[in-house]
């Protein structure tokens, strides 16, 4: 038995098309997604900014703290730093930096800042002096 050849415009079965497949069919329209589209790529964008300025200001933290740990490392001390106990460095008159316990209302050296010895053996600055 010989197929025989259907014109283009001939569908086998119309009825389970997911579209209308004849002339009198009304048009088929994409819907305009610019607007929506625009919106969630602003959002995103924005999303995306936050973060960005979140890890920058974390890595600026990070490079922060860092050059105080340095710092406070290659200063000279005489003794092993107790975890958790409050120090306190100094600038010598050659500019040399050193830790010491002593306060810094309880003499005239030039104070540097307060720190603190953490678990991980990092250098934590603290903001008020207070043990």
């Amino acid at each position: 038995m010989k197929k025989r050849k259907k014109p283009d415009n001939v569908a086998d079965n119309p009825n389970i098309l997911p579209y209308a497949s004849n002339i009198g069919a009304p048009a088929i329209n994409p819907d305009d997604v610019s607007l929506w589209k625009t919106e969630k790529v602003f959002k995103t964008n924005k999303f995306f900014e936050a973060k960005f300025n979140e890890i920058k200001d974390e890595y600026k933290k990070l490079i922060q703290n860092y050059e105080w740990n340095k710092l406070v490392y290659a200063s000279d001390f005489k003794f092993e730093p107790d975890v958790g106990r409050v120090y306190f460095l100094y600038q010598k008159e050659d500019e040399s930096l050193f830790l010491s316990i002593i306060e810094p209302e309880m003499w005239d050296k030039v104070f540097i800042g307060a720190f603190k010895l953490d678990s991980d053996n990092k250098w934590v600055k603290l903001e008020k002096t207070v043990q």
